[in-house]
């Protein structure tokens, strides 16, 4: 098998994962794999298993995208991981460059006073953030990684009271965000295989963007905060998203967030 050979890694985690039943199939007998048996996979799918067995080892790595579509569906996956799926399966394009931090979006997050905002790029790297980022968190400085902040530094997880979730979101989220491919990811991906957690999380090959949602804090200074994310693209600039946190107009955590700051 390649070293390289995500997209037969992504296949073979995800078959794992779909048991028999789910799919109408009959689980009887003692099974040595935990969910679908490679030959079982190949025939809801509708390919061989020969060519099936090519794609897991990596010895063909650019399935059509009637076989993606059909292995998306076969592996009940949900919209954001097949869209993952199809990345992998995609040939690999030229290394993309970065866009650069550009002052005039400094200038909107600086502008939004009490409101906690920041810049990142695919590879969770901060870019930028407001005074009132900073002082939420020390992981919102630029140059700071928050993936690597997420499961190295002690602080985040006391700041992150429901820190099991946030750190399988942030492992989703980076899969979903990164082209696993890329150098600085695999860098990235690469030195945090060291930590039991990020390990197990990576290995599921779950891939979810960062979405609005609720988020928690526990912050040392405030106490307790609950703000609504929200994930704004840059035009321009499709590495790069604005995350903002939001409290509740009137809320206990509006009101602590203007004494933070």
């Amino acid at each position: 098998m390649r070293r390289d050979n995500l997209l037969g890694e992504f296949l073979q985690a995800r078959r794992a994962r779909v048991r028999p039943g789910e799919v109408g199939l009959a689980a009887y007998g003692r099974r040595r794999v935990p969910g679908l048996r490679r030959d079982e996979l190949a025939r809801l799918a509708g390919v061989s298993v020969q060519y099936l067995t090519r794609l897991e080892q990596g010895i063909d790595g650019n399935p059509s995208p009637q076989v993606v579509d059909a292995l998306a569906t076969a592996l009940r996956l949900d919209p954001d991981s097949a869209a993952h799926l199809r990345t992998l399966a995609a040939p690999s394009s030229q290394p993309h460059k970065p866009s650069g931090a550009r002052v005039e979006v400094q200038q909107l997050l600086d502008s939004w006073g009490s409101t906690p905002a920041y810049v990142r790029d695919g590879c969770f790297d901060v870019l930028m953030a407001n005074k009132a980022a900073l002082m939420l968190a020390p992981m919102y400085h630029p140059g700071r990684n928050l993936v690597r902040d997420v499961f190295c530094d002690p602080a985040a997880r006391r700041l992150f009271p429901d820190w099991p979730e946030i750190a399988e979101q942030t492992v989703a989220a980076l899969r979903a965000a990164a082209d696993p491919r890329a150098p600085r990811t695999a860098a990235l991906v690469a030195d945090l295989q060291a930590h039991d957690e990020f390990r197990s999380l990576w290995g599921r090959h779950d891939a979810r963007p960062s979405r609005d949602e609720i988020k928690r804090f526990d912050h040392p200074d405030a106490g307790p905060l609950t703000l609504r994310r929200q994930t704004l693209t840059i035009a321009g600039a499709e590495d790069q998203v604005i995350i903002v946190y939001q409290p509740e107009p009137g809320s206990s955590s509006a009101d602590a967030l203007t004494r933070l700051l």
